[in-house]
């Protein structure tokens, strides 16, 4: 069994004791140090990482949080989806545990009733085989006799788990603050840092392996508390909000929606279009600018790079503007014959602001000799790592949240060889953003290029075009691609 606390003290030896044993002196041991101790004492303040192999997490949920309980509900592994939401329907509203069985085993499930005194046992969607429990199907056997232990910790569950639904249903028994999150990290939503921000110093409760180790969860939790939020809330860009952002420059009304008004009407514009998405979409949807702050140029603009370079002080009111509205902002960069590194440097400034992140784009990188609109631009996968290294180590240095990391794509030679580029920085959310236009076949074409072979942890970005798309895709149809893009946008 492994379990993980901030302690700092030593627990392999801990980390082997039978749990079960121990609970019927009423003490749980952590990895790292005992965070509950006598019955009914409750889980005392620390944080920990609660998983053991093969355990259902409702099963440790009530290890930790429960004393006894006279009934429990069981789900056979296989329930349909409806009669799982009917077993943690009865749980919540007769306050007794719940618990999906998995397929592997019941010694688990069967192990936990024993512990909490269960003699009456109610099954929905069918009987559990080898459960070793008289059961019923008669929801009128339930009687009501949880006994939590004391405390009202803080529990986090990953939301992706087997069985999320009862963990939550059971730790909301204890009185416990339940936050499920899409991912498990206590920086993925606004909910969770507020959680484990609270006044006081209770129990941080994180079940599931995913959690990560002590040391993991112990910065994640400081840099919760520490780091400014995003635009939506939370620290992690993906999957906890879907940015929907307008594309161009300020002032410029050929290259994009976002530079064809004012300032103003271009943030009720972006704000506008991204509430199109809100009923599509399972995450927040939250509006964006996506600024092109180095322009590619035809004619040798500056230093004979080929591009244009639109001053910091010119970007900045839009910046400024976009962090009152909780607009996302991308710096966009066409450098031309410079380097992507040197150009993101021009803007370090900015990028140190919470709510900025990156997007280099390639078709208007040129090597020496080119010209745009006669070579298609490309950039060689090194220099893209020595951007993301300056940007992920400015993430850490400067105890920022994590940045979009946009690289825009349409042709399969732009990056190089994808496999080369590095996507492991957990300072930045590397978005690889398709942007082909024209008939939907062709758009779909590009698209399906772009997601084969794609490096790892990478989310998906999507472009839609007003003019160059016949005809553009619709919100409902964009939300259909496979796999769904969480960074959309439109020029």
């Amino acid at each position: 069994m492994t379990r993980r606390t901030d302690s700092g003290t030593g627990g392999g030896v801990r980390a082997a004791l039978a749990v079960v044993g121990l609970v019927a002196i009423g003490i749980l041991v952590t990895a790292s140090a005992v965070i509950v101790a006598d019955r009914g004492a409750g889980p005392r303040p620390g944080q920990a990482v609660i998983a053991e192999n093969g355990v259902p997490d409702a099963v440790l949920v009530t290890r930790m949080l429960l004393a006894s309980s006279s009934s429990a509900v069981v789900v056979p592994a296989g329930a349909a989806p409806e009669e799982r939401a009917r077993a943690v329907e009865l749980s919540r509203n007769r306050r007794v545990p719940v618990y999906t069985v998995p397929a592997a085993g019941t010694g688990a499930v069967t192990a936990e009733l024993r512990r909490l005194g269960v003699s009456s046992v109610v099954n929905v969607g069918g009987e559990v085989a080898g459960l070793g429990v008289t059961q019923t199907s008669d929801t009128s056997r339930i009687g009501r006799g949880v006994v939590p232990f004391a405390g009202h910790p803080v529990v986090l569950l990953d939301d992706s788990g087997d069985d999320a639904a009862e963990a939550a249903a059971d730790a909301g028994l204890a009185d416990a603050q339940v936050v499920r999150v899409p991912v498990a990290d206590p920086r993925a939503t606004g909910e969770s840092v507020a959680a484990v921000s609270r006044a006081g110093d209770p129990a941080i409760l994180a079940f599931g392996a995913a959690f990560g180790d002590e040391e993991t969860f112990r910065a994640r939790v400081r840099q919760a508390r520490t780091v400014p939020q995003l635009p939506g809330g939370g620290q992690l860009m993906f999957p906890s909000r879907r940015v929907v952002a307008l594309y161009g420059s300020p002032g410029s009304r050929e290259l994009g929606p976002l530079g064809r008004q004012s300032l103003p009407a271009s943030i009720d514009r972006a704000k506008a279009v991204a509430a199109q998405y809100d009923s599509l979409s399972p995450a927040p949807v939250v509006p964006g600018f996506e600024i092109i702050v180095t322009v590619a140029s035809a004619e040798p603009g500056y230093r004979g790079a080929y591009t244009n370079v639109v001053d910091p002080a010119v970007v900045e009111p839009w910046i400024d503007a976009a962090e009152k509205a909780g607009i996302y902002v991308t710096l966009d960069l066409q450098p031309g014959r410079m380097d992507f590194l040197t150009q993101a440097k021009m803007y370090q400034r900015l990028l140190e602001r919470p709510h900025v992140g990156l997007a280099l784009d390639p078709e208007w990188r040129l090597k020496p000799g080119q010209v745009h609109l006669t070579q298609i631009g490309s950039v060689d996968p090194a220099e893209v790592n020595r951007t993301s290294a300056w940007l992920a180590d400015l993430v850490r240095t400067r105890n920022l949240p994590q940045k979009a990391f946009v690289l825009h794509q349409f042709d399969v030679d732009m990056l190089g060889d994808r496999s080369r580029i590095d996507t492991s920085h957990p300072e930045l959310a590397v978005v690889l953003h398709a942007d082909g236009h024209g008939v939907p076949a062709v758009k779909m074409g590009t698209w399906n290029r772009m997601i084969s072979g794609m490096p790892p942890n990478v989310w998906m970005g999507w472009k839609n075009f007003y003019t160059e798309d016949k005809p553009m895709f619709g919100p409902g149809r964009t939300m259909a691609v496979r796999p769904v893009p969480y960074f959309i946008s439109y020029q």
